[in-house]
């Protein structure tokens, strides 16, 4: 099971990949937005903002997210540094349920370049 110092270089490492991408995926993430990251097996939510193509991690609280973020994610800690690392495919762990996201419509539809 992943840590959650794993999980939080994880978020870091995300949001580096996520600044040095182009095309399509650079137009995905060049959002505005609270975001969300319950990792479930540890019980805690990682809460930021996904600002200029990166992901800002303000902090983390145990248990589920206490506020409705604009963008909200859910997994294992284990899929998300799999993710991460290229291990796991995000559009098939979402496919299967295995991460969960939501958004509204429009954010849906500008991250789905990123499935």
């Amino acid at each position: 099971m992943a840590t959650m110092a794993e999980c939080r270089t994880a978020l870091d490492r995300l949001s580096d990949n996520l600044a040095s991408a182009d095309g399509d995926v650079r137009g995905a993430v060049a959002l505005n937005r609270s975001l969300s990251c319950r990792i479930t097996d540890l019980d805690v939510t990682f809460t930021g903002r996904l600002e200029n193509g990166r992901i800002k991690v303000l902090d983390h609280h145990p248990g589920p997210p206490r506020e409705k973020a604009e963008i909200r994610l859910a997994m294992t800690g284990d899929d998300l540094v799999a993710m991460v690392s290229g291990e796991l495919n995000f559009a098939k762990a979402w496919a299967s349920g295995r991460v969960k996201l939501e958004a509204g419509f429009r954010d849906l539809l500008k991250l789905r370049s990123l499935l």
